[in-house]
């Protein structure tokens, strides 16, 4: 992998819709990325998607390059305790890191160094590093707990990034309301993309 690779992390908030079309967006905009799937996030791909993952990371990276077309490589997937992943060492960090959907647990565990699991490590290091990390929020509504972890995040430099789609684009499809998300994403990512139509275009 070279500096331009990119971590996401998929966790148990509803919303794996987000994460799965990140993916295909980083894949086709040719950057290399590890992924990370908890647990729950598994949980919720099934239930909320027509997806039905394998059960080891390397059958889940074949299952996505094949997906979405990846060239040889360019994806890596990482088991919940793989602790000899290149994410989990600031001697190899990627350029950035998405939490895509972050459950507010993981939020929690990010706020406070827990890195009990590899996503929480790899967002760890990210935050040591001084590497962007970018959380994309989906939780409603939010207690005091979770806005004084957002608050002591952004703080840190990490950017939260709610999951709320705008409407000012008229959206046809859950589709379209899935992409204004992720089109932010690329944005704060600096990936070129053409999901939405801009504000005054």
């Amino acid at each position: 992998m070279n500096k331009e690779t990119i971590s996401l992390a998929i966790t148990g908030a509803s919303g794996a819709c987000y994460g799965i079309r990140l993916l295909e967006c980083l894949l086709k905009a040719g950057k290399n990325v590890y992924l990370m799937i908890s647990s729950p996030a598994r949980v919720v791909i099934a239930t909320e998607t027509d997806l039905t993952l394998p059960g080891r990371p390397e059958e889940i990276e074949k299952y996505f390059s094949e997906m979405f077309s990846a060239k040889p490589d360019q994806l890596k997937v990482f088991g919940k305790e793989q602790w000899m992943a290149p994410v989990a060492s600031g001697s190899n960090a990627p350029t950035a890191m998405i939490v895509c959907p972050c459950s507010t647990g993981t939020l929690s565990a990010i706020a406070c160094g827990a890195s009990r699991s590899l996503i929480e490590r790899a967002a760890d290091v990210m935050l040591k590093e001084q590497r962007k990390l970018i959380l994309v929020t989906r939780e409603a509504p939010l207690s005091a707990v979770h806005l004084e972890n957002m608050l002591k995040l952004s703080r840190l430099g990490v950017l939260i990034l709610p999951a709320s789609p705008a409407f000012y684009n008229k959206p046809e499809s859950i589709s379209d309301l899935v992409d204004f998300v992720v089109a932010r994403i690329l944005d704060q990512l600096g990936i070129e993309q053409n999901l939405i139509t801009r504000w005054g275009d």
